[in-house]
């Protein structure tokens, strides 16, 4: 299917705030886009206008140069036509028909010969891995198989596009680890162009070709996955990509937390207008624990820091600390000889230092005098 282009998509219900505001969105043919948010941030909506279950307020839908939602225009094509495929979050699937049937489902609604029928219900079958299961009930099925059989289902079809509003979010742990491969799998064997909404953000870093960071109905960021965690484009989606969240702190001149220390140690690094910067973030896995003593380097930020909780994952340490009025985290994957109450020297290096201007939205210092200061300003940005 050629590119899906949302223009200047609006939504109103009529009271309160717009579900989704001005949205421009273009999703590459055979990409696999993430719409990600919070709960009411708008994505599911603009998942349900792309299929043709809810009308904009304003803008309008083109897959290549058809269009298939115009508010201006006065067009609009039935959810039956567009060729997508649509995944519920419940799975959706009649309890009185087996999984054969169920997945037969709309090859008979299509009128689809018998021999053909049975083909392309096979071969759905046989890419979910489902089935030994073919002649089983719902009921009978684990939730992670009913989710198979909910996506073989759309696959038999063949649609362009597959449409999944929150599929795993019913699923334990172990079996949302197993579909999102299962996901993977199928985007790059099928090719299919995928729209997949979640509030999951390690779903989204995991399958995804390019993320849409949505708030409020606003879109927030548009990039690859490894762009939207490295250089989050504001406030707003660095504190909300990544577990444990992006640490923040004011940039106060006069602050002894990890904000005021980031200020004095940009302003001695002369990297440009230290002044624009009002808010400083680092990673937790970008913070790490050296020697006491550790003086630092032009490259690196050295302070220390207060235990305030030592957490081990299994694979991982998390530490909860506190560095003057901050307190923020760290995540090492060697152990840390630490209790509460110690204290411990850490360090992060320019780089990975992320600071944002008053409005929130991302900042690249530079002062350009010379090629020293320019590689200072690559590392800060």
């Amino acid at each position: 299917m050629p590119t899906i282009a949302l223009q200047s998509i609006s939504k109103s219900y009529g009271v309160g705030p717009l579900a989704v505001q001005d949205l421009d969105l273009t999703i590459p043919d055979g990409s696999f886009t993430c719409l990600l948010g919070p709960s009411g941030c708008g994505k599911t909506t603009t998942l349900r206008m792309i299929a043709g279950l809810e009308h904009p307020t304003a803008g309008s839908i083109t897959v290549g140069g058809r269009v298939l939602d115009s508010v201006e225009q006065g067009t609009f094509v039935p959810t039956e036509r567009r060729g997508m495929g649509l995944v519920f979050q419940n799975y959706a699937l009649w309890p009185h028909l087996t999984v054969r049937r169920n997945v037969e489902f709309g090859l008979r609604v299509q009128k689809v010969p018998a021999a053909e029928r049975r083909t392309r219900v096979d071969a759905a079958l046989a890419m979910m891995q489902i089935a030994t299961v073919a002649e089983r009930y719902p009921s009978q099925l684990s939730g992670g198989q009913q989710q198979r059989v909910s996506l073989a289902r759309m696959l038999a079809v063949n649609p362009s596009v597959l449409l999944l509003d929150e599929p795993l979010s019913n699923l334990d742990a172990t079996l949302r680890l197993e579909m999102r491969a299962e996901l993977k799998r199928l985007h790059e064997e099928t090719g299919h162009t995928i729209v997949f909404v979640t509030h999951d953000q390690l779903e989204a870093m995991t399958m995804a070709t390019q993320v849409a960071v949505m708030k409020d109905g606003v879109l927030q960021q548009l990039a690859p996955p490894m762009d939207v965690y490295h250089r989050p484009a504001n406030v707003f989606v660095a504190a909300f990509v990544g577990s444990p969240p992006m640490n923040l702190a004011p940039c106060d001149a006069e602050g002894d937390g990890l904000g005021g220390l980031a200020r004095q140690y940009l302003q001695l690094a002369q990297v440009g207008p230290v002044d624009r910067v009002a808010t400083v973030g680092v990673r937790p896995e970008a913070v790490r624990v050296v020697d006491a003593g550790h003086p630092g380097s032009e490259r690196e930020l050295a302070f220390d820091g207060q235990v305030r909780a030592v957490l081990p994952t299994g694979a991982a340490w998390t530490v909860s600390l506190t560095v003057g009025s901050t307190e923020l985290y760290l995540v090492s994957t060697d152990e840390v000889d630490a209790t509460t109450g110690n204290t411990i020297r850490c360090a992060v290096q320019r780089k990975a230092l992320h600071v944002f201007g008053p409005d929130g939205d991302r900042l690249n210092l530079g002062s350009g005098r010379d090629a020293e200061r320019e590689e200072v300003a690559q590392w800060v940005s």
